[in-house]
């Protein structure tokens, strides 16, 4: 059976993953925010952010998955799908 997760929830466990791996534990995520708002978000970072969501949720996201993200929003857009077709 498919689970399911809500928004804000996603959030919630996104926040710590971010604040650990930038260094800023002040940082709000939010849908439109991007790596050029973030500090240290660089590629090797951007991969550990990735790795670190995929064991926190139990998912797994492909390679051109990856690519077609470009804020935030979508990140959490589809941690919610691949959740729910887990």
């Amino acid at each position: 059976m498919p689970r399911t997760i809500e928004r804000d929830e996603v959030y919630r466990q996104l926040t710590p993953i971010f604040h650990a791996l930038f260094g800023n534990p002040s940082l709000q995520l939010s849908d439109a925010m991007t790596a050029k708002d973030v500090a240290r978000w660089d590629s090797l970072n951007h991969i550990n952010l990735i790795i670190t969501v995929e064991k926190k949720f139990g998912i797994r996201f492909t390679t051109a998955e990856v690519t077609r993200l470009q804020n935030v929003g979508q990140f959490v857009d589809a941690v919610i799908q691949k959740v729910g077709s887990s």
